[in-house]
């Protein structure tokens, strides 16, 4: 008499579960690293209903008649640099908060922009609240 049941349990392994998963992992990966920018510079959008907290922070301020303010006190265009970097040189992380009226040029806001760049200065551009 013959009491074995007909179904026998196989020792293999089925794959096919395992290359879902791989899939799975691949294309979650593969749309997670285009959301990834680098070398992005921080600024305020237009039109933002969130807040930006700093602890300490300097203002560069560019009225319509192309004239450079640093927190309050005019500056000259050549000497902007050097203002910059001896006011934020203490800091631990230097902050400028870049504010332009709406028909300054944007060669003058590149301008203050590349000076932060090559200082390592943090940028935030200040725009009007909704």
């Amino acid at each position: 008499m013959n009491i074995r049941g007909r179904n026998k349990v196989t020792p293999e392994f089925n794959m096919a579960s395992m290359t879902d998963i791989v899939f799975l992992l691949l294309i979650f990966f593969m749309i997670a690293s285009t959301l990834v920018t680098t070398n992005a510079i921080d600024i305020i959008l237009p039109k933002a209903s969130g807040k930006t907290e700093n602890k300490k922070s300097t203002a560069v301020s560019i009225k319509q008649d192309l004239t450079y303010y640093i927190d309050q006190k005019r500056v000259g265009e050549s000497v902007l640099e050097n203002e910059l970097v001896k006011i934020l040189s203490s800091q631990e992380q230097p902050t400028i908060v870049l504010r332009a009226e709406k028909s300054v040029p944007v060669e003058n806001v590149v301008k203050v922009m590349d000076i932060a760049n090559r200082n390592k200065f943090k940028v935030i551009l200040a725009v009007q609240p909704n």
